[in-house]
């Protein structure tokens, strides 16, 4: 078709369809279906996700795990429309199924966190409940000095566990290092406080209420830890499912903040609830392990202890050299506890 435009004169020539072209076209919508179908599973992943109950960790024998348990047990989970499920485990195996997605959440304290994020896995903070150590160092009772401790075997977790690190702080405490004390791995708590009994071992770490089972055997505290910085249990969940869990993360977190100020301000409801997930049946040490962590201090704000990471971290440079260079921040992100602490 010939078009005047003014002077000039121009043929418009149909434009050719050529095979390049095409699959050109081809790719380009293809792309974007591709991106746009993505879109959906995304949304839909989320939305059967939200549909899940979530599934939290606890180390079942912990007191520490008490505000947790308060949101459970006062209702403030399904106050804030949460369905949760908790899951009693080992603390030998609360990360793994961290990793595996098997549990959506877990409560841990940072020193096998800070070991599995340098070793590469994507596992973080998001909110922490208890910022100072808690184990005793008991021991067998004739054995009354550090020097009377030295080339005795001690009873310990595995390396890189809480236990263990709390170990080595209360042996530093005490003017000791590993290597003036016979180390031996026992496995968890009670495996510890049944060698302790049994006379295997002449000094292992406690936290309540184990600890005060032990008073009452004959056995006593060496040191405590309970002045040591540190940050001890929080939540934490894998990074890379932060977006699919996020809309349900600040309305566990103002729950499990109500079960802080239950736990503070119900003394009797708290102590059944220990009771029950502790397995403990003696009314005076369940009472003991209330006023414990009343005095150990929850902290309603769920703020992370950047020096109690930074504490760990410097532990940990004579093991792992990438603690050295490694700072607090890179093992939190605190983003759901400031936005429900901006809502107050």
């Amino acid at each position: 078709m010939l078009r005047i435009l003014g002077d000039e004169r121009r043929i418009d020539r149909p434009q050719r369809f050529t095979v390049a072209r095409i699959t050109a076209s081809m790719r380009s919508i293809l792309s974007a279906l591709f991106v746009f179908t993505l879109a959906i599973v995304s949304v839909s992943e989320i939305q059967a996700a939200a549909a899940r109950p979530l599934r939290i960790a606890y180390l079942f024998t912990s007191g520490t795990m008490a505000s947790m348990w308060m949101a459970k047990e006062s209702g403030g989970f399904a106050k804030e429309g949460l369905d949760v499920e908790m899951i009693s485990m080992s603390s030998v195996l609360a990360l793994p199924a961290l990793i595996a997605n098997e549990v959506d959440a877990i409560q841990i304290s940072a020193v096998p966190l800070i070991n599995a994020s340098l070793r590469g896995f994507d596992v973080v903070f998001i909110a922490g409940m208890l910022n100072t150590m808690i184990w005793d160092l008991y021991a067998r009772p004739e054995i009354k000095s550090a020097e009377q401790l030295k080339a005795k075997i001690v009873g310990t977790e595995r390396p890189g566990s809480p236990v263990a690190y709390g170990t080595l702080v209360a042996l530093r405490k005490l003017g000791l290092t590993a290597k003036d004390v016979q180390l031996r791995i026992l496995g968890g708590s009670a495996q510890i406080t049944a060698a302790l009994l049994t006379g295997q071992i002449a000094a292992g770490a406690a936290a309540p209420p184990v600890s005060f089972q032990l008073d009452r055997a004959g056995f006593h505290s060496m040191v405590t830890t309970l002045d040591q910085p540190y940050q001890n249990v929080g939540v934490v969940i894998r990074r890379g499912r932060m977006d699919e869990l996020a809309g349900r993360l600040v309305p566990l977190l103002r729950a499990v903040r109500a079960g802080i100020d239950r736990y503070y301000n119900d003394k009797a409801f708290t102590m059944k609830v220990i009771a029950k997930y502790t397995k403990e049946n003696d009314p005076d040490i369940i009472e003991r392990t209330y006023e414990f962590y009343r005095k150990a201090g929850f902290r309603r704000e769920l703020m992370i202890s950047e020096p109690g990471i930074q504490g760990i971290l410097d532990f940990l440079t004579e093991t792992i050299p990438e603690a050295k260079k490694a700072t607090p921040a890179q093992f939190f992100d605190d983003r759901f506890v400031r936005q429900l602490n901006s809502a107050k």
